[in-house]
């Protein structure tokens, strides 16, 4: 009817909204995405420390007992807050929020190995390449903005991090910023474009989409072709929305103070990254309906020097974690926003008198932390054992911590699985994973 009365735009505009509305419902594969639990969190910001932050130096407080000394925390911890958790004393600012964090002190995984226990952290598989946790969260439930992808990964240096291997390819993570490239620099992709407007983009991409569509009648049964056109036409609605999200030069100058955008490091010798950008942009994001975002902060890999370098990581992070938490808070967002942090391991403690400053890998026995999306708030869940090297009380592996993420967004990790190679695969495994309900709120 619009067409016959020459209204040929609104008739593009609704065939656009019909489509999109049927993506809402369904995927490329007709699978299902509605939630099937009650959902607690609409969305997950992960603050990924990549390296191994030392959950002895930060969150999981071991003094020195008894005569003869052992590893420990090598920092002086206070208790914060109503609920008086213990918190190290390199995080001044996230201990202003300790009421809002549920600890987990019991974390392991399978293995010290960087590689290996970051591929595990991330999808679920410490060998084989398979779909990261954003991607099967993109996959579950889409996206809420049709304008921008369901899943963003920021500075990050490694595929594994936002890959959907064997999903459909409008599934996997958007990148921006690659191998700590500044993020004041970085966009979508560099996807605005002045070489043609609009309307002419629109015709080009109808023409190669006209072809792709011709190619995909011979190949029904390839979601990722179809996965493919489905990341084309995102990637021309993202011209329109994404450069203005990612400009920052609306916020306040108090704003960009309390996240630290352009702090400069002013101890130690690790890389800085743009971290308070990252998390600036996060909440943006996630006000604009993105359902996963990632935020990666590297070199936590600290043996030498480990005093030296773990107070210049904490001093990059700690105040723009706290601006993001309070930003959430003051928004009425932290109800529905969880928000993840953690690394690959821990690290064990530094013997007090061994005047060699260094440390390693612990897989045994790490820490994560919670807040928003459904978590206990100023609670600690799990123990390690005296001197940190091992979970002996609530342990949960990154099975379970993958198990309990999708039910606070409302799946069931034993249904969201998606056929390859003649099995059903899904994010917890073939092994045993299960939902902590004792840090549900």
């Amino acid at each position: 009817m619009l067409r016959r009365a020459s209204c040929a735009f609104g008739a593009l505009a609704l065939k656009g909204l019909c489509a999109e509305s049927d993506r809402d419902r369904t995927g490329p594969g007709g699978e299902p995405r509605i939630p099937v639990r009650p959902v607690r969190a609409k969305r997950v910001i992960f603050l990924c420390m990549s390296g191994g932050p030392a959950h002895l130096d930060t969150f999981d407080y071991k003094p020195q007992t008894g005569k003869k000394k052992h590893p420990g925390s090598a920092f002086d911890f206070r208790q914060h807050g109503e609920s008086g958790l213990w918190i190290s004393d390199l995080l001044p600012h996230t201990a202003r929020h300790a009421d809002k964090l549920c600890v987990l002190n019991g974390m392991y995984a399978d293995t010290g190995n960087h590689a290996q226990s970051f591929l595990q952290l991330h999808t679920g598989e410490k060998l084989r390449k398979r779909p990261s946790m954003g991607a099967w969260i993109n996959y579950g439930l889409g996206t809420e903005n049709q304008d921008l992808p369901g899943f963003i990964s920021m500075n990050t240096s490694k595929p594994s991090v936002y890959a959907s291997a064997f999903l459909p390819s409008a599934y996997q993570g958007t990148p921006i910023g690659v191998n700590g490239e500044n993020m004041s620099t970085a966009t979508l992709g560099n996807i605005r474009s002045d070489h043609l407007d609009l309307p002419a983009k629109r015709r080009q991409l109808d023409l190669v989409q006209a072809m792709n569509r011709e190619h995909r009648v011979s190949r029904p049964e390839d979601p990722h072709l179809e996965g493919a056109i489905q990341s084309m036409e995102l990637g021309f609605r993202m011209q329109t929305a994404g450069p203005d999200l990612m400009d920052l030069g609306r916020e306040s100058r108090h704003t960009l103070e309390r996240y630290r955008v352009g702090f400069k490091q002013s101890v130690g010798t690790c890389r800085p990254t743009d971290f308070g950008r990252q998390c600036l942009l996060a909440r943006r994001f996630a006000e604009a309906g993105v359902r996963f975002i990632e935020v990666n902060h590297g070199g936590w890999d600290q043996h030498k020097n480990h005093r030296r370098d773990l107070k210049a990581n904490c001093e990059s992070t700690d105040a723009p974690i706290a601006a993001l938490l309070e930003d959430l808070e003051q928004r009425g967002m932290l109800e529905d926003t969880l928000v993840v942090w953690g690394g690959e391991f821990g690290r064990p403690g530094l013997t007090p008198d061994d005047g060699k400053d260094q440390t390693g890998h612990n897989a045994k026995g790490f820490t994560f932390w919670l807040a928003g999306g459904g978590a206990k708030r100023g609670f600690v869940h799990g123990r390690t054992d005296d001197t940190g090297s091992r979970a002996v009380e609530g342990k949960m592996h990154f099975r379970d911590l993958h198990a309990t993420i999708l039910h606070m967004m409302g799946l069931d990790h034993q249904h969201l699985a998606f056929r390859h190679e003649g099995r059903d695969h899904r994010l917890t495994g073939p092994e045993e994973a299960r939902v902590v309900t004792d840090i549900l709120a």
